[in-house]
């Protein structure tokens, strides 16, 4: 009887008890990387056992606000800030490893990476640096757990984040939706990301209207805020420097006013926090301990703390246990597309591992995401967990690029060796992607300079998940090949040959291809240097050609993993129109490994001519860094040869969490190899060991080298590459 009066006691008591309790509302400011400092701030209050009723956040403010509402503990948060990589995050690039092989090829040649897109034939420009795209599936796979959560009040905490209509200069307060949505809006910075749309208006950062919401948190009924102020100072004229310096001053002008109209409403219950963080810029993600710390201290060292617990009638964890959140995956039953780009809906299924009736694979599920995205048809990629009763569907969402999806990439390579022995060449690449929903594309390149090429491929693939393709061409190359005899150069040759031909081929993943060819073509070589006397000749080839390519490299320029290898088999027959008989064979391997800023790579490389043909239609080019150094760039040609490479670097700089960013490297390089013909009277160099000391950056022109090379032959030269890798 006791034990059911005093429960009867405890019921009646209940609503007073609660009635009593003071509700907290967390106030969250943007900032960028100053931002993390909220981390700290969270801690703190766990620490101190102040529960957080209502949150609401902008920007950088959103995204820890709206981690913690959904589960998160503080804890939690600092170990995802601390161990993401943040140089991805901020990248729309998806990691190389992901990406269609087709599109890896992009980066074997010269080329910048930077490129003008075309729509219709008219040349666009992006509406932001970065679409975001990374930082969507980051935020996508953190709260996937919060799918079937359209109601943010359902939250474990309720939650609001805070963005701006760019069009009419409106507060847009999401208390609904999809919340990475609403929180990858909220952080919008104009300039540095794109727009986000969302019901047909477009949003961008929260903090050009309300950096600090205070009332959109009092509009949640809390009774007291806790405001934490990242404010940024200004930078004095001397401190403006770049770019990212003139984009984080505007902003903090922009939001100096909207933010002081909101901390003028504080009240004397209230709690003000303004970590000090010094003149840490919001781009600066490598001192994030620095901004937790920042937040961390700011708690504890704050003025009325202590009047501001005690106001607190009973102590309680704040109902933010990590336990609140669910961690078990979500069965996927179906998938669905919601594609606006150029290709069928079929061919971005095809790019989808994920089987039904099994638990989401989020890791699998994001490898897939930078293939559909890295096949440059889209602007957007992402994916939500759609649950309708019993069925769960995963919905893929691809947005058509708004700039169009054909690119214009102009490059320059300059070669000089500081002997005289200069070389450029300029170019150019024109790509119509999406000539059809099966993805085919016509790619024509153009080079002028010592190596003229005009090349042009229609690559069309046969099924929705390209695996089977065919790709006509046309080719011309234009070159210089020097002929030695007797270890002599007796005459330098200008070889041009220009044909037509047909590959059929098969893609293997997204790490290589197999290509079976068809091509006829006509040749002449002229004597550009040397006696006049010797002939100049005209020839005919027609090949059979089988090409094997594969290619893991995570850089193309720098690499620190993975490997690349090509193996190129042909044979010119007299049945399809060839002067003569031969054949050539090419195999080419490199392997990266890495350990901290210290990179290493293994090479092997090796050629073979046979048949009876001449030396100026038949020679494979050598020379450079990397490729027997010492020698001016291609200035060995000879029938067959092999080489044995070690190539080291270290990386000089930290890396940057901003879209430019120029790495610095120094290193060297070991070679061992020969170069030969097999005449009587041909070219045989013996053994030649090689090396190099080199200081590379990565422009955003391409690699640059500078350094010294030498060889066994007495060779010494000095040289400046930009825009040509090893």
């Amino acid at each position: 009887m006791l034990k059911r009066l005093l429960l009867l006691c405890l019921i009646c008591l209940a609503p007073y008890a609660s009635a009593s309790e003071l509700r907290t509302g967390l106030v969250l400011s943007g900032g960028g990387a100053r931002g993390l400092a909220h981390i700290g701030v969270l801690k703190q209050l766990e620490e101190m056992n102040i529960p957080i009723h209502a949150i609401a956040g902008t920007s950088m403010g959103a995204v820890i606000g709206g981690l913690y509402a959904a589960g998160y503990s503080a804890d939690e948060l600092e170990q995802i800030a601390l161990e993401l990589d943040w140089a991805n995050t901020l990248s729309d690039e998806p990691l190389r490893e992901d990406i269609p092989f087709r599109r890896k090829q992009d980066d074997r040649d010269f080329l910048v990476k930077q490129r003008l897109s075309f729509d219709r034939g008219r040349p666009n420009l992006p509406m932001g640096l970065l679409q975001g795209q990374n930082l969507s599936l980051v935020l996508e796979s953190l709260l996937v757990h919060t799918n079937d959560i359209d109601d943010f009040d359902r939250l474990p905490i309720p939650f609001r984040a805070v963005a701006t209509d760019i069009a009419t200069g409106e507060a847009v307060i999401f208390d609904q939706g999809h919340l990475p949505l609403a929180i990858r809006a909220s952080m919008a910075l104009p300039g540095f990301f794109a727009p986000v749309k969302v019901e047909d208006r477009l949003l961008v950062d929260g903090v050009l209207v309300k950096n600090i919401p205070i009332d959109v948190a009092r509009s949640m009924g809390v009774d007291r805020v806790i405001v934490v102020d990242i404010g940024t100072p200004l930078k004095t004229a001397d401190q403006l420097n770049s770019l990212f310096d003139v984009m984080d001053q505007t902003t903090t002008l922009l939001t100096r006013t909207n933010s002081q109209e909101q901390l003028d409403t504080l009240r004397e219950e209230d709690l003000l926090l303004q970590p000090d963080i010094g003149d840490m810029g919001f781009s600066n993600f490598d001192q994030v301990p620095l901004a937790i710390l920042a937040g961390e201290t700011s708690l504890q060292n704050a003025v009325n703390v202590e009047r501001f617990s005690r106001q607190q009638l009973r102590t309680s964890p704040g109902g933010n246990l990590a336990s609140q959140r669910p961690q078990r995956q979500p069965v996927i039953h179906a998938i669905r597309i919601e594609n606006s780009g150029k290709v069928a809906d079929e061919v971005i299924l095809s790019m989808l591992r994920q089987p039904l009736g099994e638990p989401l694979n989020l890791d699998r599920l994001e490898t897939d995401m930078g293939t559909i995205y890295g096949t440059d048809y889209f602007s957007r990629v992402n994916y939500e967990i759609v649950h309708d009763e019993e069925i769960n569907t995963l919905l893929i969402r691809t947005s058509g690029r708004e700039t169009g999806t054909d690119y214009l990439r102009l490059g320059i390579n300059l070669v000089d060796d500081f002997q005289g022995g200069s070389q450029f060449n300029i170019g150019a690449s024109f790509r119509v992607n999406g000539v059809n929903q099966l993805g085919a594309e016509w790619l024509t390149r153009v080079q002028l300079g010592a190596n003229q090429v005009f090349y042009s491929e229609f690559y069309q693939p046969l099924d929705y998940g390209s695996r089977y393709f065919v790709a006509p061409f046309v080719d011309m190359e234009s070159r210089n090949i020097e002929v030695i005899q007797d270890n002599q150069p007796v005459v330098d040759y200008r070889q041009t040959r220009y044909g037509l031909g047909f590959n059929l081929g098969r893609q293997i993943s997204n790490n290589g291809e197999v290509r079976f060819g068809l091509s006829r073509y006509e040749g002449e070589s002229d004597v550009r240097v040397g006696d006049p006397d010797l002939p100049s000749f005209s020839f005919e080839e027609a090949f059979y050609t089988l090409q094997f390519d594969r290619d893991t490299l995570d850089d193309v320029n720098f690499p620190r993993s993975g490997d690349e290898a090509r193996i190129t088999w042909r044979q010119s027959e007299p049945d399809l129109g060839a002067d003569a008989r031969y054949e050539q064979l090419e195999m080419r391997a490199n392997k990266a490994f890495s350990s901290g800023p210290h990179s290493l790579q293994v090479g092997a490389f090796l050629g073979r001519t046979e048949g009876g043909v001449g030396v100026a239609q038949s020679s494979f080019l050598l020379g450079g860094p990397g490729r027997f150094s010492g020698f001016r760039q291609n200035g060995l040609a000879g029938q067959n040869y092999d080489l044995a490479r070690l190539i080291y670097y270290r990386r000089l700089n930290p890396g940057g969490f901003v879209p430019v960013n120029i790495p610095f490297y120094l290193g060297g390089s070991l070679e061992y190899g020969s170069v030969y013909n097999k005449e009587d009277d041909g070219f045989d160099s013996g053994g030649i060991s090689a090396g190099s000391v080199l200081l590379g950056m990565d422009t955003l022109l391409g690699p640059l080298f500078f350094g010294l090379g030498a060889n066994t032959e007495g060779e010494r030269a000095l040289f400046l590459n930009l825009g040509q890798t090893f």
